[in-house]
């Protein structure tokens, strides 16, 4: 299955993404997410029956328009509808002073009284509603077209109100006309304006609050630079991004940004990469350090090759994560939807209910007819369809901006609902950065050679133990020795033959496999103690070596336990180390579960179990060791790096090496939840308060709604939904 994320134009409520993405989902071989707030689709489709081409037409024939791909650098059009409404909000004032000034004593603009004038009246109505009609051109098309397609929607409603109340007003002018002035209190042309007018307004004001819920995934689209300065035969040379090469030469200088992703050929230098990591401090980089696009050059001349140019970056990654995030539908939203997709049907059936009631009761056909209108404009399934992906586009793009990558909308649903967390050890509740400690050498070979060939063989692995060896051979600039016929051995260590002898490295469990007897046990207790992870070195089945590695605490592990467990988690340990090297920093950290001396497949079978039991389980692991138990749990938590975003397999990455941002996680999930809550309380509040009263239930008491009320309240709806969503920006 492939994704792609098609851009749509003319979605302006939820009954619209819910005729799209049913539409889309009933297509062979296409299953689609529609987002309201994005405008977007993301479409997994089988290439072998659907093309590109094909789910464009789709989008077509479901009564919308497909703008292409999404194009996360690709601006939006311009929007010139301010000017319009500026100039219509002085019309609206003029029309409202002409058809209500008389009600509160102002003076009649002369030959346009309504009663004095009657046909001057009614005909300046009509002049001037008509080009709010004009106005409301698309709004009227579209609500025409959904009712044609049997798929009304938010314009369906206005357009049976605008035009009934225009139609109306129309009937009782020809009949003024005629010579019936008594029917000149029976125009509404103000009416039809007015909710033309509103509409616009409001779809103005959210379109741009809707922009600033955005705000997050344009600044990272914002980061890279548009221009990069290639090194040339003739000297340099500045170009397009887009005109980059994999392989091309390029220069950085102080105070530029890094173009693309690369290694550095030439040169040293501190770089910012704050944006991708959220740490502030500067990190240095040397020759066949990796840089990132977007990262500031603090202080040096550097020169670095291109390697992951345009979508392969690590923020096009990163931006691709966060949209096709913003697109998925949490369990929660899903509900909005079902509800906001009878919504608009429901409410056309209560709104000719209510023309019929009245009418049965022996009220005028005029009061019918408003209250008919009033009802079609004050039903807001907006704010309804808006509740849940507000809050989740705003929170998914803090996340980011934070550096915590939430990859679904469901992780950050169900986030809110984990009650055991369970860290790996090594390179999780520690940095990873192991130290050779302790070298016991039973060999003939000196102990540097010894650590030349165990370095050897470790550099062909990804184990964090490894990065030990590395460090060492790096720093004492030592030649690797020939290696040949590696392997891994998952959970055990690794193999490899060197002058016709087989090498292995690694942890206890190779004596067993190899059927070789401990007889180290005393001296693998002292290294233990000394909390080392120990490596075995056998050479053809004899044991040359215990190598004690060491590995240091994170500073703010502890601290982030503690939280934790204020917060009701329970927090387990699991490690493929030894008992008591595992069981000495979990004592460190006061974690009262731990269990050692796991292979990748123990992890996960441990998981399984918890999740058997009821639990909802988060792991946090290194996303590359720890890949099959982040892939069991319900929310797999990555620590990353941030230059290998696309590999990575778990639902969240960490992508700043801090702990915290589990903390952060939890609270930005709770605090979404409550957000997608209240707002779907005001969405269902409005609507259960405010649909009663355009009926009519209300007017014995005497209250009761004009249309142009109506419109204004349906607008007020939907921002109150936005603007509770904002509060998450902080």
């Amino acid at each position: 299955m492939k994704k792609v994320i098609l851009k749509i134009d003319g979605m302006s409520c939820s009954a619209c993404q819910n005729r799209v993405e049913k539409y889309l989902d009933k297509q062979d071989g296409v299953k689609a997410s529609v987002n309201l707030v994005m405008a977007q689709a993301l479409i997994e489709y089988d290439e072998s029956k659907v093309t590109l081409s094909d789910l464009n037409r789709f989008v077509e024939e479901s009564g919308y328009k497909s703008l292409g791909v999404y194009n996360e650098k690709k601006e939006d059009k311009k929007d010139n509808n301010k000017l319009y409404l500026i100039v219509f909000a002085f019309l609206t004032i003029f029309l409202m002073y002409v058809s209500m000034g008389h009600m509160i004593g102002l003076p009649a603009i002369p030959y346009l009284h309504i009663l004095d004038f009657p046909v001057n009246y009614g005909i300046s109505l009509l002049i001037i509603v008509i080009p709010y009609i004009i106005f409301g051109f698309d709004i009227l098309k579209n609500g025409i077209t959904k009712l044609i397609h049997k798929s009304p929607n938010m314009d369906s409603l206005v357009t049976v109100g605008v035009l009934s109340s225009f139609i109306y007003s129309i009937v009782n002018l020809i009949l003024i006309i005629k010579g019936n002035y008594k029917l000149v209190h029976n125009l509404y042309f103000e009416s039809s304006a007015t909710i033309i007018y509103f509409i616009k307004l409001g779809r103005f004001i959210d379109k741009k609050s809707k922009e600033k819920t955005k705000e997050a995934l344009k600044q990272l689209v914002s980061i890279t630079p548009k221009s990069a300065l290639i090194k040339t035969k003739d000297g340099e040379k500045e170009i397009t991004i887009d005109e980059v090469k994999k392989g091309d030469i390029l220069i950085c200088k102080p105070g530029m940004k890094i173009a693309v992703d690369g290694i550095i050929v030439l040169g040293e230098t501190h770089l910012d990469e704050s944006f991708i990591t959220g740490e502030s401090k500067a990190n240095k980089k040397s020759i066949n350090d990796k840089v990132i696009a977007g990262s500031i050059n603090i202080d040096g001349y550097i020169e670095y090759k291109a390697e992951k140019i345009g979508p392969e970056s690590t923020i096009s990654e990163i931006v691709r994560l966060v949209v096709e995030a913003t697109n998925t539908k949490a369990p929660m939203g899903r509900l909005a939807d079902k509800a906001s997709g009878i919504f608009v049907p429901s409410i056309m059936i209560i709104a000719f209910l209510t023309l019929i009631g009245h009418l049965i009761l022996g009220l005028s056909i005029n009061d019918a007819i408003i209250s008919f209108v009033t009802v079609l404009v004050v039903a807001c399934p907006c704010a309804l369809g808006l509740a849940t992906p507000l809050a989740v586009v705003v929170s998914i793009g803090k996340s980011a901006k934070e550096g915590i990558l939430v990859k679904t909308s469901e992780t950050l649903e169900k986030a809110n609902k984990v009650d055991t967390i369970i860290f790996d050890k090594t390179g999780t509740l520690t940095y990873g950065n192991l130290r050779i400690a302790k070298i016991n050498n039973y060999s003939e070979y000196k102990d540097k050679e010894l650590l030349q060939l165990v370095s050897s063989i470790e550099r062909y692995s990804n184990h964090p133990i490894a990065s030990a060896f590395n460090y060492w051979a790096t720093s004492n600039k030592i030649k690797y020795n020939n290696i040949n016929n590696f392997s891994n051995l998952s959970g055990i260590g690794i193999s490899g033959v060197y002058e016709k002898k087989k090498i292995y490295a690694g942890n206890s469990k190779l004596l067993t496999k190899l059927d070789i007897a401990n007889n180290y046990k005393k001296e693998q207790q002292e290294l233990s103690k000394d909390e080392n992870s120990i490596v075995y070195v056998i050479e053809d089945k004899n044991v040359i070596a215990l190598i004690g590695v060491k590995d240091i605490i994170r500073d703010n592990a502890k601290e982030t336990l503690q939280i934790l467990k204020k917060m009701n988690k329970e927090i387990i340990m699991l490690s493929g180390d030894n008992e008591v090297t595992a069981g000495t920093v979990a004592e460190t950290l006061g974690i009262d579960k731990v269990t050692a001396n796991l292979l990748p497949q123990d992890k996960e079978k441990y998981l399984k179990e918890l999740k058997m039991k009821g639990h909802i389980v988060m792991m946090i692991g290194d996303g590359i060791n720890d890949a099959p138990s982040l892939a069991a749990s319900d929310i797999g938590v990555s620590v990353n790096s941030g230059t290998d975003i696309a590999a990575d397999s778990s639902d969240v990455i960490l992508m700043k090496d801090d702990l915290r941002k589990i903390v952060e996680l939890l609270n930005i999930s709770k605090k979404t939840i409550k957000i997608i809550k209240e707002n779907l309380f005001w969405a269902f509040f409005y609507n259960i308060c405010m649909i009663p009263i355009a009926i009519g239930f209300l007017k014995p008491l005497g209250i009761s709604l004009s249309p142009m009320i109506a419109s204004i309240a349906m607008v007020i709806s939907s921002l109150t939904v936005i603007f509770n969503s904002l509060r998450l920006k902080k």
